[in-house]
């Protein structure tokens, strides 16, 4: 199986610090521990405390500098091993390789033509880090007296890759010495880094994932209580291991197929990120990973796949990386009827009919238009009249019209539309002077040449953000005025024809399309604002989580849509979205 693992294990030596004394240590941890577990700052205070905590994780890391545990030779050096144990395993090898792609870094290389939709690539479960394989290493007992542990799947899964890691012996050696050495997720940027993010979206899961972090390796000391030497209780290991876990974990199916697990995937967590469909499988009934190509790849191209519908928001944060042609870029909006508006019961009440709640943080996405239909007919509702909100609760055909809330198709009134398409301009507008920079002026940061990595990540991210925008509001303006025209021209109203719905989908279920096509991202966004009202002590590691790795999916045959193979992943650690009641299905992961 390849050359004999050899790790070793620095302490304190030229260029350390002075040991420090046990007791001094664990004084710093429950400093950090109490600082990460106090209650939520006041608004704009975020920052403060984010300075605060990072000031105390600096000084643990400086006490413990020259501690570490390390392989000899570079990652590269290990790929042979790592395709070697595959092979021995059962895993598919021969129609790829691992290769360096400049810019993007390490992917998968065709070793040979491969068609579209062409299994190339399976992974057998033996091959696979899950919590299930945490149960039964030495992480196995902790496990089963740590409710933390027990409720947060990414955080066993770090822990375990930490075990694992400072064990000669483990099997997962060859996979383990070819994750990366750091990453470029904001746990690794510099504060001046991270002060690129500030008044952009992404900023608060940021902040939230540092104090998640923090918090959660101040825990784990604590309970763990070795000598401080150990490896486990290094501060930048312990960062190590929930990025490698938080860029690359999954979920599959247990082995019986009756829930899922989390899991880390060799060799096919390799594959870099591109637009497309998802792709990847479980086989319940050969017990594997599979993946099928994205489309046809010649010989020494690049294999792709379609990590899922995410934002670059989402992308930086828990992949570490910008997506220069997001198809699914996106800028959250945060919208909701006033419970003190005197029309408040009845608008609340159509948005039930539909199926839309009252408040909720919806899309501006990167696309034409802007908006999905959900959150036009939010828009629509939220604009309407007295005379116009009776027609949708008790006028003809009230129920059945309901179904066209999001239909552009068939609007409420000219007056109404315009009213929408005004109000969401002033918004957007409003939403781009939160910025302290201008687009320009970002523009011209990008072309500085000694601008760090970190830094230039978060740069563009702040400029897609407002690039998003500004398309916004030249559309709503456009839409403002071509309503406005036809208004003042007196255009005839579309008639409303109950056989428009069978124009929408899901028609025949008598379920508003609302209902039934709600967007991951809306519900990904209340997810995490459920979960932020957890309290700390309730908590002592976040139980809050992240959508952030490789999309994949589990049954026995892949999920058909439109005709070609789909493939769902879903990434979990630090703001991962719980699955959702898909049966067999597993939503956006990896990186």
């Amino acid at each position: 199986m390849g050359k004999k693992s050899r790790v070793k294990t620095q302490k304190s030596g030229t260029g350390a610090t002075a040991a420090v004394s046990p007791k001094e240590m664990m004084n710093l941890i429950s400093e950090l521990l109490q600082k990460c577990s106090s209650a939520a700052p006041s608004p704009g205070k975020e920052w403060e405390e984010y300075v605060q905590i990072r000031a105390l994780v600096e000084k643990i890391r400086k006490k413990q500098k020259g501690m570490s545990v390390s392989f000899e030779g570079t990652r590269e050096d290990f790929f042979s091993e790592l395709m070697t144990w595959g092979a021995e395993c059962g895993a598919s090898c021969d129609g790829f390789e691992i290769s360096n792609f400049a810019d993007e870094g390490y992917g998968l290389k065709a070793a040979r033509d491969i068609k579209a939709e062409e299994l190339f690539l399976w992974i057998p479960r033996k091959m696979l880090m899950t919590v299930e394989s945490a149960k039964n290493s030495v992480l196995g007992l902790l496990y089963s007296q740590d409710r933390i542990l027990q409720a947060m799947g990414n955080v066993t899964l770090a822990l375990h890759l930490l075990c694992e890691r400072a064990n000669p012996s483990s099997p997962w050696l060859p996979y383990i010495k070819t994750l990366p050495a750091d990453y470029d997720t904001p746990l690794y940027f510099e504060e001046e880094e991270v002060r690129h993010l500030l008044a952009t979206q992404a900023i608060q899961d940021v902040l939230s994932q540092y104090k998640n972090t923090a918090r959660q390796y101040a825990y784990f000391y604590k309970v763990i209580h070795v000598s401080h030497t150990d490896s486990l209780l290094i501060v930048g290991v312990y960062v190590w291991a929930v990025s490698s876990v938080m860029t690359r974990q999954n979920q599959i199916p247990t082995a019986d197929g009756s829930r899922v697990t989390l899991a880390l995937i060799p060799l096919w967590d390799m594959s870099n990120h591109t637009n497309g469909l998802i792709t990847t499988g479980y086989n319940l009934e050969d017990d594997r990973c599979e993946c099928v190509a994205l489309k046809d790849y010649k010989e020494g191209e690049q294999i792709y796949i379609f990590y899922g519908t995410r934002s670059n928001a989402e992308f930086v944060i828990h992949n570490g990386f910008f997506f220069e042609d997001n198809a699914h870029d996106r800028v959250k909006i945060k919208l909701g009827v006033s419970k003190s508006e005197r029309l408040y019961a009845m608008k609340a009440e159509v948005l039930a009919r539909a199926g839309i709640p009252a408040s909720s943080i919806f899309a501006l996405h990167c696309s034409e238009p802007p908006i999905s239909a959900q959150l036009l007919a939010f828009l629509r509702v939220f604009c309407m009249t007295e005379e116009e909100l009776r027609d949708y609760l008790v006028g003809d055909h009230a129920i059945n019209k309901i179904f066209t809330l999001g239909n552009t198709e068939i609007p409420v009134s000219w007056e109404n539309e315009i009213k929408l398409w005004t109000f969401l301009e002033t918004r957007a507008a409003l939403l781009l002077k939160t910025y302290k920079t201008s687009s320009e002026e970002d523009r011209s940061m990008l072309e500085k040449p000694d601008l760090s990595l970190h830094s230039r990540i978060a740069i563009k991210l702040r400029l897609a953000e407002k690039e998003i925008l500004e398309r916004a509001v030249s559309c709503c303006r456009a839409k403002r005025l071509h309503f406005q025209k036809q208004l003042d021209e007196g255009t005839p109203l579309p008639l409303y024809e109950e056989s428009d719905i069978a124009l929408l989908e899901n028609a025949d279920a008598k379920l508003p399309i609302i209902l039934r096509k709600l967007e991951e991202e809306d519900e990904s966004v209340q997810e995490e604002m459920n979960l932020a009202q957890i309290k700390p002590d309730a908590a002592c590691v976040d139980s809050s989580k992240t959508p952030g790795t490789r999309p994949l999916s589990f049954h026995s045959s892949f999920h058909l849509q439109g005709g070609k193979k789909e493939k769902v992943l879903f990434n979990v650690f630090f703001h991962s979205l719980p699955p959702k009641p898909h049966y067999k299905f597993i939503k956006e992961t990896l990186s």
